[in-house]
């Protein structure tokens, strides 16, 4: 769905730190969404954390730098860290091009699923929300 100019494919989760998660069986695939990137600008860095790395929710799991802009990545699960997209790090403005695509950033293995329940699903809410964080961040741009 297109609300005011941003993407927000149905089907995905959506973590109000502006993070979508998709998931695909028992694993989890985690980017940014276009409002963080459209706000951010290019994207010059992606941190790329090893493969393996425990995880607990709500705490970093990475960072993310554009010209104006440095933001960390919180683990939406407790879990593990199982892949990362390493095309990244030779073009992390893979992001600002597909940001639900070939800018998808890390692949997670949760412990339990429910932890995701917390997350934005339905589309009246992720409009709401969306609108309110559009509003807020109206001067930043």
């Amino acid at each position: 769905m297109n609300i005011q100019g941003y993407e927000y494919p149905e089907g995905l989760l959506y973590d109000p730190e502006h993070w979508w998660v998709r998931v695909e069986g028992d694993e989890l695939v985690l980017g940014m969404d276009d409002f963080a990137q459209q706000m951010a600008g290019e994207i010059v860095f992606v941190q790329l954390p090893n493969e393996g790395k425990k995880l607990k929710k709500g705490k970093k799991l990475a960072k993310v730098e554009s010209g104006k802009w440095l933001g960390k990545i919180l683990s939406p699960v407790n879990g593990e860290l199982i892949a990362v997209n390493d095309e990244l790090e030779l073009n992390p403005s893979l992001i600002n091009q597909d940001c639900y695509g070939e800018g998808w950033m890390y692949r997670l293995k949760a412990e339990d699923m429910s932890e995701l329940e917390g997350l934005l699903k339905e589309p009246a809410e992720i409009e709401t929300w969306l609108l309110a964080e559009i509003e807020k961040h109206a001067e930043d741009k």
